[in-house]
Parts: structure tokens; sequence; C-alpha cells
């Protein structure tokens, strides 16, 4: 592998690692308080599988993005990178309206854009390297149970 292609990897992988951790940090604290206050849905899994579940999912799409932006440029390469990083800011800012401003309504809202834009960077990465999509399956069945949760939360509180 060429020295471009360990660095691109590098970054591909750090990025939503660090997307991550950053919401982390400043979402963390409504966790013990807030969000432990709140009326729980049924199927609410323990606190403990949020983190490895994150990291997991967060180093597979670094992967899955790296295949994408390893490639030769086109101008549906540059879509699908483009397509990547808004979702990824999409998936940073659902932390927020949740844990941070506490709005779960407004996150309910976010949360379904995020879902949409993980369906079109499916379709996006498919075109392009159909394991980069594959990769991402997982993914998106996590935020489709992330979006049910999202919703229990709104309708019980």
């Amino acid at each position: 592998m060429k020295t471009a292609d360990i660095l691109k990897l590098i970054i591909s992988i750090i990025l939503p690692l660090s997307v991550g951790a950053i919401a982390g940090i400043f979402t963390a604290q409504a966790v013990p308080d807030w969000y432990a206050g709140l009326r729980q849905p049924s199927f609410n899994p323990p606190k403990w599988i949020f983190g490895p579940v994150w990291t997991t999912l967060y180093i597979v799409m670094g992967f899955s993005f790296f295949l994408i932006w390893k490639m030769k440029p086109t101008k549906e390469r540059n879509r699908a990178i483009l397509i990547f990083l808004v979702h990824l800011l999409l998936n940073f800012g659902w932390s927020f309206f949740f844990f941070y401003f506490k709005m779960i309504g407004i996150a309910l809202i976010e949360i379904i854009l995020l879902w949409s834009t993980i369906v079109l960077m499916l379709f996006s990465f498919y075109r392009l390297k159909p394991l980069a999509a594959y990769l991402n399956i997982p993914y998106l069945l996590w935020v489709t149970f992330a979006t049910a949760l999202n919703a229990a939360y709104f309708f019980l509180n």
C-alpha cells in the first residue's frame, strides 16, 4: 500500500472516531442526570453497550470511507465523499440535540435526516464499491434502532 493510501486510511478511521469522541465529551454530562431521569422504553439497551457498538461502527464506517476516498477522483466519487461528510455532520449533531440541548423532538427529526443520508450514502458507495456499502449495513440497522429509541423517548417524555 502506498504511503498516501496509508495516510488516507488513518485519517478515514480517526475522523469518525474523533467526531464520536468529541460529541461524547460534550454530551456525557447529561447521561447520569437528565437522561437517567427520563422514562425509559422497554427496549432500551444497557448503557455499557453504546460505547463498544459506536466505536466498532465508527471504525467500520471509516474503513468504508477509505475504500471510496482512495479511488481515482471522479465526480461520482467526490459526491460520495460529500454525502459521507454531510452524514458525519448529522451524526455529530444528533448527540447535541438529544443530550446537550435536551430537545428530543428536534433530535428525532435530525436522526430521520441522518438515516436518510445514510441510505443515500449506501447507494452512492454501492455504485462505486459495493463492499463500502455493505460494510455500513450494520450502521444503518443501528441508526434504525436508535431512531425507534429516540421516538420512544419522545412519546414517553
